[in-house]
This record gives structure tokens, sequence and C-alpha cells, in this order.
């Protein structure tokens, strides 16, 4: 599942700016560093990264951790990304309602708001963007210390706005969506779908972090695929890799698509089949608890259906591991985590596995707002190639 990014041609500012990525994300990725450590790790040599490293104090973008005892000469002196030198702003549009949440460079939570919607189109969500704004900088979330936003809207997305595929949003098809939130946002923005942002969020602050190549499930309404190749989302062609929910999976009497059987949606319509409500995650917890035979019966269901799901991701893409994570409370993913079989004909069934082939998240309900500000993080903390204009 590893990547190579290539690009024709190389320049001094590219190659300044890979460099740098390199050294940024080696730190984030071990929480502290030393030059040396750095140099090595990278391939860089050292009097490149302390150059970088010198830059780097001076931009403010890290500190000076510590210092590691080596094995002859004076301390290391240690460096680790300086949670202040920016701030990111991750936005999730639903039918009902914005929710944004606001993290620094170190994944931290900031501030987070939730706003209701009567109606979702452009001409309702984009005023109350503004209105967002000005709450986190109440909250004490300057706007000049953004250096982007991450924004996940449903239905699948393109890289420069939504695709021409259906969304549950009305209006927004019609219009360059990037740029209406650019504009109303003023700062840079990426557009994802929530599954890819969920991933971002475990990468970033949650239960793969340090984890370059993985595959995430994510329960929303339905079953969602983020994935992440080379530390960064894969989104395919046309940015809507991951239509996973839509797969045919074996099941009783017959043949259903995964989401169906593993989701949130497929859950409450058999709890709802069996006379039983659950509006809440508190609900879902003390469902979880009394294990009724309705729910039972589902996480019988929905772990086998997700079994066959590990066959396909793990053979396919041979990911590092593979994430569960959305709506469902922390006890129902390790649940199923815990109940998916793993099948013995498969890539990953092997003994030198850094992790388990399959984890819950940790991240919880809000992975996919969350993760559209760790998208941002993710972006100015790791090295990428940029291709020549």
């Amino acid at each position: 599942m590893a990547s190579t990014l290539l690009t024709p041609g190389s320049n001094a500012e590219r190659s300044r700016l890979y460099n740098r990525g390199l050294v940024l994300g080696h730190i984030r990725r071990e929480g502290e560093a030393g030059r040396a450590e750095i140099a090595r790790a990278s391939g860089l040599s050292t009097q490149a990264v302390s150059n970088i490293i010198s830059d780097l104090l001076a931009e403010g973008w890290v500190v000076e951790a510590g210092r590691r005892l080596g094995q002859r000469g004076l301390p290391a002196v240690t460096y680790a990304i300086r949670a202040e030198a920016g701030a990111a702003l991750g936005v999730e549009i639903r039918p009902d309602a914005v929710l944004a949440a606001w993290i620094d460079m170190s994944g931290h939570v900031l501030h987070g708001e939730r706003i209701a919607l009567s109606r979702a189109r452009p001409e309702d969500v984009l005023p109350v963007l503004e209105r967002l704004l000005a709450r986190g900088q109440g909250a004490g979330v300057a706007i000049d210390a953004l250096i982007g936003a991450g924004v996940v809207m449903p239905g699948p997305v393109g890289r420069t706005g939504l695709s021409g595929l259906a969304t549950e949003l009305p209006g927004w098809a019609e219009i360059d969506a990037r740029a209406a939130l650019e504009r109303t946002l003023g700062l840079p923005v990426t557009v994802e779908n929530d599954a890819n942002t969920a991933a971002m969020a475990e990468r970033v602050m949650g239960a793969a972090q340090g984890i370059d190549d993985f595959a995430c499930l994510y329960f929303g309404a339905g079953l969602g695929l983020g994935l992440v190749a080379g530390g960064a989302v894969f989104g395919g062609a046309f940015g809507n890799a991951g239509e996973i929910g839509h797969i045919p999976v074996p099941a009783r009497g017959g043949v259903q698509r995964l989401e169906d059987l593993a989701s949130r949606m497929a859950l409450a319509r058999r709890l709802a089949d069996a006379g039983l409500r659950t509006e809440t995650v508190e609900d879902l917890e003390t469902l979880h608890a009394a294990c009724p035979p309705a729910y039972a019966d589902w996480l019988e269901e929905a772990s086998a259906a997700l079994g066959h799901a590990v066959q396909i991701l793990e053979n396919l893409l041979d990911p590092e591991t593979i994430v569960l994570t959305g709506a469902l409370p922390p006890v129902i993913l390790a649940d199923l985590v815990a109940r998916t079989p793993l099948p013995a004909l498969s890539v990953a069934n092997r003994p030198d596995r850094r992790h388990p082939r399959l984890i819950a998240g940790r991240v919880g309900r809000r992975a996919a707002t969350l993760g559209a500000a760790a998208l941002v993080v993710n972006t100015a903390l790791s090295p990428r190639l940029v291709a020549p204009s």
C-alpha cells in the first residue's frame, strides 16, 4: 500500500520544501528527536538537518524539548513540534447541522462548536461559517493563527469540490464548493469525504499515530473506507476511492451490501424491528451491556461481513493495519474488533507484524470533524513533492 510520489524534474525550492517536510514529519511521528537521529532516518546529511532545524527554530515551528544522553560526547538536544506554531479548522457540514473543531499543530483540540441548520444549501451554510470563525476567535483561537481549513461533506467529493454524483446537500453540486468555502473562510480549503477525514484523525491524534499506510472503516450512517498511503489520504483518480459500503458480501440467505449488515444504520434497523429504540450513544452503551438477542444477532452478522471486507482490503492493499472508527461507542467498536474473523488466506497473516491486523479507533464520534482539521496539520508536517508549474 506504500506509495512513491514522483514529479518530473526538480529544483532547489521543491527539494527544500520536501526535505523540510521530512524533518517535520519525523519529529511529529516520534514526538521528539535529535539532529543525528533525524539524519539517519531521513537520509539527509547532519549538516542539512542542522540547517533545516535552525530555520524551523527561527520560524517558530519547533522548540527544544530536552537533552538525550548518547554513547559519547555531550547530550544531544531533541526537538518537538511547537503546538502554538499554528492552528487548523475542521468543518463538517451535515444536512441538519454544521460542526467545527479547532486543533493546534500537536493535534490537541482547542475548541469545538455545533450550529443547527434548518436547511443546508450554500446560502444557508456560508453565513454560519462566518459565525463559526467569530466564535472560534471569541474562544481564543486567533484567525491569523489558522493555516487552513478542512471541510467534510456527505457524498462523494472531488479534488476541486463536489463530484457530479448525488449528494445529501442540495445546491452544492451546482457551485464550485471549494472556491465558495475559501472566499467565506479566507483560508486555503481542502474538501474531503467523512471516511478519509476520519482516517486522518486516527493518524494525527488517534490509534494510527506513526502509521503511514493503513485502511480505516468508518461507521457513519453507512460504512465508508478511508485510505492513507505514504502518510497522505489516497482518494483515487477523482477523489472518490473507498465506496466500500456497496460491495456484496455473503449473508444469510444470499448476498447483501456490506453496509446493509455492518453500519449504524443496519444496527438501528435491526433494533427497530425488535421494538428497541436507541437515540443516543448512551442508549447504545446500555444496549451493549444488556446484549438483547437482536443486538447479539447484529454483532454476529456485522462481524462476519467485516471479515470478508478485511480479507479484500488486506489482499488488495497490504495495509499496516485496519482501523474501525466512527459513530459507534468504543465498547461496540472493540467488540467488533474482537469478533471479526481474520482470514488465514491473507498477505497480512504473517508473524513479523508491528501492529495488529484490526484495531479500534480512539478518536470517537467527532472523527470526521476532527479529521478535517487533521488534514491541514498532516499536510503542513509531512514531506510532499510539489509538481512543477
